[in-house]
């Protein structure tokens, strides 16, 4: 074993340097973008070299953490940012936001639970869900957006190429789907059976949030089988929550109030 002993009495640019030289072959970027800043703020503020060392360190993991939360929202594929922040419970007031916040810290993906989000459009349901993914996605779950005319269509098109089996996998491998706009469009059996077949993979294993505009009560109109149509009820609710959005669009009366103080 060759031990190399190193000259302690660098000068402050070659120490720079070799700080430098060191982060790039260890990929620590963050470490070599803040090292100069913080080092200046040690010196200043007096730091011990253990204080230091662990500036550096806690600013490099903080970085880290914050690039694969926006890697993994990325790969959610939502169509749009939304957060919990800008959610409006005030205009919405059916729904508790104490029951929201407590979904925010993701303990129910982490179980495997399922969402239900009811309500007409305009309720904010597709905003609480995009809100609560991204929540879960910051908390290290991996996270799938998907329209379920899309999923259908897409499962349709496996299926046609002898591919659904590693569609399906695909689908149940993510720690939480989020199904939008369920129940917008009559599907036929096949697409029908095919969605059911993913809502099985993930049952009691990898949570499932959707949001839907029609109450359960007409998903018949959905899923035009009626025993095809309870499973799926069953699969959604089963030790789950259901959150009902309510009837009067948020976005409407906006649109309305706005209007209103142009024409004032």
């Amino acid at each position: 074993m060759t031990i190399i002993n190193r000259n302690r009495g660098l000068t402050e640019q070659a120490a720079e340097t070799a700080v430098d030289s060191a982060c790039r072959m260890l990929r620590l970027p963050t470490v070599r973008a803040k090292f100069p800043e913080l080092a200046e703020a040690a010196v200043r503020d007096q730091m011990t070299y253990r204080g230091f060392l662990a500036e550096l360190l806690m600013a490099e993991c903080d970085d880290r953490n914050r690039r694969r939360s926006e890697r993994r929202i990325k790969a959610a594929a939502f169509p749009r940012q939304k957060t919990l922040r800008e959610f409006d419970f005030e205009a919405n007031p059916g729904i508790d936001p104490a029951t929201i916040h407590t979904l925010a810290s993701s303990e129910w993906v982490k179980k495997g639970e399922p969402l239900c989000l009811i309500g007409d459009s305009g309720t904010g349901k597709s905003h609480l869900l995009i809100a609560l993914g991204t929540e879960a996605a910051m908390a290290g779950y991996r996270v799938k957006y998907t329209l379920a005319t899309k999923l259908v269509n897409e499962l349709v098109e496996a299926a046609d190429d002898k591919q659904l089996n590693k569609t399906i996998t695909r689908y149940g491998r993510v720690d939480l789907l989020c199904i939008d706009e369920l129940g917008y469009m009559e599907l036929d059996r096949r697409g029908a059976e095919l969605l059911f077949q993913v809502l099985t993979e993930r049952e009691e294993k990898n949570s499932l949030a959707i949001a839907s505009n029609e109450a359960f009560s007409g998903w018949a109109k959905t899923f035009t089988d009626p025993r095809l149509c309870a499973a799926i009820v069953d699969r959604l609710t089963f030790g789950g929550t259901i959150i009902e959005t309510g009837t009067d669009s948020y976005r409407l009366a906006q649109t309305r109030a706005r209007a209103e103080h142009a024409a004032s």
